[in-house]
């Protein structure tokens, strides 16, 4: 059995700012450095990580960094944990895309998982990369438990995909907070969700979605 453990990244400039980043490569604030820091104590504390994967962006590749460097484990990038590509939505303000996309963004809003970004992605489209990028590293890494810092709607996607078999039900399952743990276990093509968005190790420091995302 292999050992996923799904990790989002800390706070961002655009989780601050109240806009939707897509790809746009934002920053870790220094809060979310903070939060990286304590799952990574959290991570070395509970688990013997082989290796780190990490989405190529700045706020998750940041995240991995210093979730590697806790468990002295090596890093590598994956284009294919990025978070989905938003297209005309991207560097919105969340109030923005309620006011000047009402029906598109609606459907992100109350049936997430049939949504498909305006010159972007569909949800479906990007559950189908990530989950193709996570069972290559499963089948890679066959028996270790690896960690994998990549974004919100990638965990989202996937967790409903294992829980559900399809996005029908994505609506149904919340958002993870900032730096929380997802542990998935893959053995013989098969994916089982263990724990879902844990971040009781966080205390005070955990921060999440408005309720406009």
């Amino acid at each position: 059995m292999t050992t996923l453990l799904l990790i989002r990244h800390g706070e961002s400039e655009a989780n601050r700012d109240g806009f939707f980043a897509g790809q746009t490569d934002v920053e870790l604030l220094s809060k979310g450095i903070e939060q990286a820091e304590k799952t990574g104590e959290y991570i070395a504390e509970n688990y013997k990580i082989d290796k780190v994967y990490a989405s190529d962006l700045k706020r998750a590749y940041k995240t991995g960094e210093i979730i590697a460097a806790l468990s002295n484990a090596e890093i590598f990038p994956e284009k294919g944990l990025r978070e989905i590509y938003a297209g005309k939505w991207q560097q919105k303000k969340f109030e923005e895309l309620v006011e000047e996309y009402k029906e598109g963004y609606s459907v992100w809003l109350n049936d997430i998982g049939c949504c498909t970004t305006p010159d972007g992605e569909s949800v479906k489209e990007l559950s189908g990369r990530v989950l193709k990028a996570l069972t290559k590293i499963a089948n890679d890494n066959e028996g270790k438990t690896i960690a994998i810092a990549t974004h919100a709607t990638p965990i989202r996607a996937v967790q409903c995909l294992i829980e559900y078999s399809d996005l029908d039900r994505m609506k149904d399952v919340p958002w993870v907070s900032n730096a929380s743990v997802t542990e998935l276990a893959y053995s013989e093509g098969r994916w089982e969700l263990v724990k879902a968005g844990r971040d009781e190790h966080l205390s005070s420091l955990k921060t999440t979605f408005p309720a406009n995302v």
